[in-house]
């Protein structure tokens, strides 16, 4: 017994040296520890700022979603009782659900002492609010028991049009950031500063607000406006999807710029899934450079008529159709019938002949081609634009003296071939043409907005203040409009509507065997021919060859289903003229009316041959009910003239 209460002694010696220990020396550490397992700093998401279209439309918006749960054993008895059945009939007449079955969950829940009970998920901010009122939760998540978790989660009211160039901000299945879009280039404006909220620790895996108020209150993110026009964005969209759909193309692009400012209006890029479905994946406009074909051919035009080495009127020989220069390389037109043996230079523009412009620059620099291809980079087009965008791609422009250069780079240059530019760069000198000579770079974003306070303004940016003479742009422009009038485009022709542009035919991949070539249609240009507005670029990669692939037959037709939607379905804007001129005849019919108001008459009137409008207006001041049958004027009624009026009385009125 000695030797028992010996060691139960110096157990009790050893226990006390422990919590001494503990308490005096390891106090801190364990202390510490403990707070960091029961108390934690949680980070709250700030909300992403919204992005709008230039029409004040939402494309993209941030809804902060909530889970409701119950911490069933926060609230004391008396509380919980009193409350319970006011409780349950809130969330009854919220959720459907009787307020028996609330009564029952919420017990159970308490019985088990169910600290993370849930109510509700996915709640809006206005629904929230609304629990966050019901009794008992009113009291706060100590007293009350009421838990708000807060989720914010990420809508395009728009849908899948011009998702690409919106953008999305997202967590991938590797668990890194992929951002992309004006989501991504615009994020440090979108994002906002995240806020903090100190939870304890309730249950395994559950915390809950230690206190009502967070620590660091989240700010949200500024307002991005883009250029992007809804109403020209959905044309833009549905004529590209309706034509890759029609020829069972690869993908393509169309993007719409506002002329005199370069704001991108619409921008719709759109690539054939697995299912022969059509899906915003890849931003074509922005990042595919690929050799453009005889769009290129405007560089020529530019080169020639402003260096003043050649002239619109002079003329060149076809050769058949087909010639050889360089040591043997051969050049072909896509279209010789024989009838056009020789032509001019601007008609060989506007039937876009290979022969006749291959010709043209050839002749006049190859002796001196540095003064060609400086031409086309003081455009910038040797350069990306500089988008705001990851992925722009890049261009490809041969220069004199480097590897790349070789004997046929030159003429091969000028048909678009060994050169590489993306579909904007291509829009951008076309719409300088347009911009009488002023070429600017294209804007997809207008301002940085806090609710109205402006923080950021994005104005328009000039590449090249003018990129030719106003001799060399009106006889430009005047080509420009022959292409569409009797050239390459003119199934495109509407006397009603007019436009200019250039049809573009495009081998590609042609270096890669037997089996790769495929053709890239596209057309560019801009409406209305004689006073721009917008500029405008399609372009359709991989179209079926069964059904076509020239220019003007795949994608031409975009481009005017575009020009001649957006001016014809816009509400007119014409001044009405003229409102106070006198119309006799309605003067005469406005007396009669006036006559029969005023006469203060106790018979029924002759309605015969008034307008259903009046004949209504004046029985209703005399006290009658009205009844209609047809439109038009009276041509009968049921009560004859001259008959007692009675108040109340229902006549009927026959017109035609």
């Amino acid at each position: 017994m000695y030797l028992f209460a010996v060691v139960i002694f110096i157990m009790a010696v050893a226990v006390v040296v422990k919590m001494t220990n503990i308490q005096l020396v390891e106090g801190d550490y364990y202390r510490k520890l403990a707070k960091e397992r029961t108390v934690k700093r949680f980070v709250i998401p700030a909300n992403k700022g919204n992005i709008y279209s230039v029409d004040g439309s939402l494309l993209a918006t941030s809804i902060p979603n909530y889970d409701i749960r119950f911490d069933a054993v926060a609230p004391k008895q008396e509380d919980f009782d009193k409350n319970l059945g006011t409780l349950a009939e809130s969330l009854s007449e919220m959720f459907g659900k009787s307020a028996a079955h609330y009564e029952n969950v919420l017990t159970r829940a308490r019985d088990h002492k169910n600290r993370y009970f849930l109510i509700a998920k996915g709640l809006s901010y206005t629904e929230y609010m609304r629990v966050k009122g019901f009794p008992l939760f009113n009291k706060g998540p100590y007293k009350g028991g009421f838990i708000m978790d807060q989720k914010t989660v990420r809508e395009y009211p728009i849908g899948q049009v011009a998702l690409r160039t919106i953008g999305y901000d997202r967590i991938g299945g590797d668990g890194k950031r992929i951002s992309k879009g004006i989501e991504a280039a615009f994020a440090n404006y979108l994002n906002g500063t995240d806020g903090k909220v100190l939870k304890q620790k309730i249950a395994k895996g559950q915390w809950k607000p230690i206190r009502d108020e967070n620590e660091v209150e989240p700010h949200d993110g500024y307002d991005v406006i883009s250029t992007i026009d809804v109403y020209i964005q959905d044309i833009a969209h549905h004529a590209l999807l309706k034509q890759l759909q029609e020829y069972q193309a690869d993908h393509g692009c169309v993007v719409v710029m506002e002329t005199k400012t370069g704001e991108i209006r619409a921008i719709s890029n759109l690539g054939r899934a697995k299912d022969s479905t059509y899906y915003e994946t890849v931003n074509y406009a922005v990042a595919e450079s690929h050799e453009p074909g005889s769009t290129f051919k405007l560089l020529d035009m530019l080169a020639l008529l402003d260096d003043q080495r050649a002239d619109t009127s002079d003329v060149y020989s076809r050769h058949g159709g087909e010639m050889l220069y360089s040591g043997g390389h051969r050049v072909k037109d896509s279209h010789y019938s024989g009838a056009e043996p020789s032509v001019s230079l601007a008609r060989g523009f506007e039937i876009s002949s290979n022969t006749v412009l291959v010709q043209a620059v050839y002749n006049h620099y190859r002796k001196d081609p540095e003064t060609f291809v400086n031409r086309i980079n003081r455009y910038g087009l040797d350069k990306p634009l500089g988008l705001p965008f990851e992925g722009e791609g890049k261009p490809i422009i041969p220069q004199p003296g480097e590897a790349r250069w070789s004997a046929i780079s030159l003429p091969w240059m000028a048909f678009g071939y060994g050169v590489s530019v993306t579909p904007l760069q291509t829009l951008s000198i076309y719409n300088a043409v347009a911009n009488n000579g002023e070429m600017v770079k294209p804007l997809f974003v207008r301002e940085i907005k806090e609710w109205n306070k402006t923080i950021k303004k994005f104005d328009k940016q000039v590449i090249c203040p003018k990129i030719a003479s106003d001799a060399t742009l009106k006889k430009i422009r005047a080509v420009l409009e022959n292409v569409v009038k009797k050239g390459t485009g003119k199934a495109l022709y509407s006397p009603n509507f007019s436009m200019a542009g250039k049809t573009g035919t495009a081998q590609v991949d042609y270096y890669k065997g037997e089996g790769k070539l495929y053709y890239a249609s596209s057309f560019v240009g801009y409406f209305p021919a004689d006073n721009p507005k917008y500029s405008c670029i399609v372009v359709v990669h991989k179209p079926s060859t069964a059904k076509g692939y020239y220019g003007a037959d795949v994608a031409g037709p975009v481009f005017k289903r575009i020009a001649q939607k957006i001016f014809t379905d816009s509400p007119s804007m014409n001044e009405v003229r003229n409102l106070k001129q006198r119309n006799p005849r309605q003067d005469k019919n406005f007396e009669r009316y006036d006559a029969q108001v005023v006469s203060g008459r106790k018979t029924i009137p002759n309605l015969k041959g008034m307008a259903g409008m009046d004949a209504v207006a004046l029985l209703e001041n005399l006290g009658m009910k009205v009844r209609i049958v047809g439109v038009g004027k009276v041509r009968k009624q049921s009560l004859n003239p001259g008959e007692s009026i009675q108040k109340n009385t229902t006549i009927t009125l026959e017109l035609s």
